[in-house]
């Protein structure tokens, strides 16, 4: 294992973020969703056990599915408190997006210390003292006064009603909650999946990558600072147009958020799912900064961006689709028979991703050697 290869499957097999199963009983949620289903059968099309994007159900009586996704970013508000509060909500919205649904609702849940009690915000926000010049201190109330602006210019922008949610300040951690609830409508004939399909289809991506959201990398020790995603508003809303032209092509198959560990965890995720394995050319991805590594590429989750899968002969209807809302759109790869995924840089193999790594190497990443 390089040190890419361990960052990332360290994310993909260990880290709670990509393994909740490991603490949280999905078997015990679905024998109540199969209690539940005499009573409403057929309402709960994708449920927890799946581990897709997000919830799709229909309520009984009524046309159409609903997306439902619950989405945190806690720690990102110590030191960034606007932009956690707005991709925490872009997030979930992203998630939504990537099931085949146009986000409408979103309730929030806001927890923090005293209204009176300082805090304080950037970079040394964990350590509780700062040391780097570079922090604000201020009061909780000023800190949520920012994290709910975060999240109503988020919601503005993507045309999401707030509907409601709640507050405490009862919380005495540094870390304040942030948690959105994100309803969508379901667009697609039927909900985009995240397992990859067949082999030979076509992998798109929709935006624009650059190096912020390296918290990944940061943990793998790859990079001094830890930079938390940066908050895209415009770019979401057009993002989210271009995907939602993209499916109504009809020709979409399998559709994902780029969220945590982005691209990677993206595409290991779908290929493993599905069975299946991919290429990726990270050289052919769009990138918004100079200078930006390989490493960055893969695993960076900058926001307003989604990866779509569709036929061979499918692809110019789709990047055209696409290309009538943003010009940031590329064809990076396909969906191969291996068991592995297998990202490329210039024609260099840069990480080499098993779906099922042996136990040694668990172990190894298990240890944090």
């Amino acid at each position: 294992m390089n040190t890419i290869e361990k960052a990332l499957m360290h994310g993909l097999f260990v880290h709670l973020h990509h393994n909740i199963d490991k603490v949280i009983d999905f078997k015990g949620f679905q024998e109540i969703n199969r209690q539940v289903e005499k009573i409403w059968p057929g309402a709960l099309l994708v449920g927890p056990e799946a581990n897709d994007d997000a919830a799709v159900f229909q309520f009984p009586g009524m046309d159409g599915f609903v997306v439902g996704k619950m989405e945190s970013h806690c720690s990102p508000c110590v030191p960034r408190p606007y932009d956690a509060a707005a991709t925490g909500a872009g997030g979930a919205m992203r998630d939504v997006v990537a099931m085949g649904a146009r986000p409408v609702f979103l309730m929030d849940f806001i927890g923090t210390r005293p209204l009176d009690q300082e805090v304080i915000v950037g970079p040394c926000g964990f350590k509780g003292r700062c040391t780097c010049g570079k922090c604000q201190v201020m009061t909780s109330q000023e800190r949520v006064n920012i994290m709910v602006k975060g999240l109503g210019d988020m919601c503005r922008t993507m045309d999401v009603f707030i509907v409601g949610g709640g507050f405490s300040t009862s919380f005495s951690d540094i870390v304040p909650a942030v948690v959105v609830s994100v309803i969508g409508k379901l667009v697609t004939e039927k909900p985009l999946t995240k397992p990859a399909k067949d082999v030979g289809d076509k992998i798109i991506i929709i935006g624009v990558t650059g190096n912020d959201g390296n918290d990944t990398l940061y943990r793998a020790g790859l990079v001094e600072e830890m930079r938390p995603a940066i908050a895209l508003f415009e770019e979401e809303k057009v993002a989210l147009e271009a995907a939602l032209a993209a499916f109504a092509t009809g020709q979409v198959k399998a559709c994902s958020d780029l969220g945590a560990a982005g691209i990677g965890a993206a595409i290991c995720e779908s290929a493993r799912y599905g069975k299946l394995g991919a290429r990726v050319d990270l050289t052919k991805i769009p990138v918004s900064v100079e200078d930006i590594t390989p490493q960055e590429v893969l695993i960076c989750e900058t926001q307003a961006r989604y990866i779509v899968q569709v036929a061979p002969e499918a692809v110019d209807e789709v990047v055209t689709a696409i290309r009538a809302k943003t010009g940031h759109v590329a064809v990076i790869g396909e969906i191969t028979a291996t068991d592995q995924e297998v990202f490329d840089y210039d024609g260099e193999v840069i990480a080499t991703i098993p779906n099922q790594p042996s136990e040694k190497t668990l172990e190894i990443l298990k240890s944090g050697q």
